[in-house]
């Protein structure tokens, strides 16, 4: 099996590197060029001779546009590379009669209400990247492509920045600390997503009627305010000293900081569908969390 798979430094793409280099032949890419190989998703044109070089069984696309405030002051790029490109891929994948694995993001709802979304729900993004992030799906959707969309949300790697070090940094430098506490999802590993990904490549192989949008999140939930909690009281028992006390923490609205693009209230994904087609049990949100701080907080 030959797979291609973009944005491979990104954190997805870089557990992704991993997960499926035991899977077949893979070629992995990022925006610069390889071996006159493209995976620039601004060029179009390059990246469809690169498909047409290669002839992948499987085409795995886990770069993006993901600076969500910047997108609203650049909607051009962010269409180009979430939604142009993202048809390059399609169309090509449907050519070969390859599979797409496309990840996308609970940015694709309108964050309202309190329930787990369904991947049956109504769209209704609130924000450039968020529109565009739906163009793309639409477009894998019309082309009809075999396809696997994973939603994700909340995506963290023990590589690179996230939340969590953000956090701890913020937690060392300053005395106080106030985190939003009315935002609500499930902290998801690039890891888990990448191990999920490969095993629901190799059902696919097997099985063409699971071609279809999946949420893929950690289980469980919580506010970005208890998530820095959690945190924090983790490097505090590992024995972290840090100038800002867990329990003092503030909580504040999401009015009290604004941002260019507006983020989802709710972000919870229900996961019952990955769960049930796929034969897996997604872990607690903590889980992941957990092994990334400890592998953070010993480098």
């Amino acid at each position: 099996m030959k797979i291609l798979l973009l944005g491979k430094n990104g954190q997805v793409g870089w557990e992704l590197q991993r997960a499926l280099a035991p899977l077949g032949e893979l070629t992995a890419l990022d925006r610069h060029k390889t071996n006159d190989l493209c995976g620039d998703l601004t060029d179009l044109e390059g990246l469809a001779k690169t498909i047409e070089v290669i002839k992948p069984d499987v085409i795995v696309n886990a770069a993006a546009h993901t600076a969500v405030d910047k997108a609203e002051s650049e909607p051009e790029l962010a269409q180009l590379i979430n939604a142009k490109a993202t048809e390059v891929l399609a169309s090509a994948a449907k050519q070969l009669n390859a599979w797409l694995i496309h990840y996308s993001t609970d940015y694709v709802f309108n964050g309202s209400g309190n329930k787990a979304w369904l991947e049956s729900d109504e769209t209704a993004p609130l924000s450039v990247y968020g529109s565009t992030k739906l163009e793309g799906e639409q477009l894998i959707q019309q082309i009809d492509c075999q396809h696997l969309i994973f939603r994700t949300s909340w995506v963290y790697a023990a590589r690179g920045n996230n939340f969590a070090k953000t956090m701890l940094r913020l937690a060392k430098e300053r005395d106080t600390l106030n985190v939003i506490n009315d935002q609500i999802g499930a902290p998801t590993g690039a890891e888990l997503i990448a191990d999920v990904t490969a095993h629901a490549i190799r059902v696919a192989q097997q099985q063409i009627d699971v071609s279809g949008i999946y949420h893929l999140v950690a289980s469980g939930e919580t506010s970005w305010y208890d998530y820095a909690r959690y945190v924090l009281e983790f490097a505090v028992q590992s024995g972290i000293e840090l100038n800002v006390d867990p329990k003092k923490i503030g909580a504040i609205p999401t009015s009290a900081y604004p941002t260019p693009a507006k983020r989802p209230s709710n972000s919870r994904l229900s996961i019952t569908k990955i769960e049930e087609t796929f034969q897996l049990k997604m872990p607690s949100w903590q889980t992941g969390v957990n092994r990334m701080l400890i592998e953070t907080l010993s480098l």
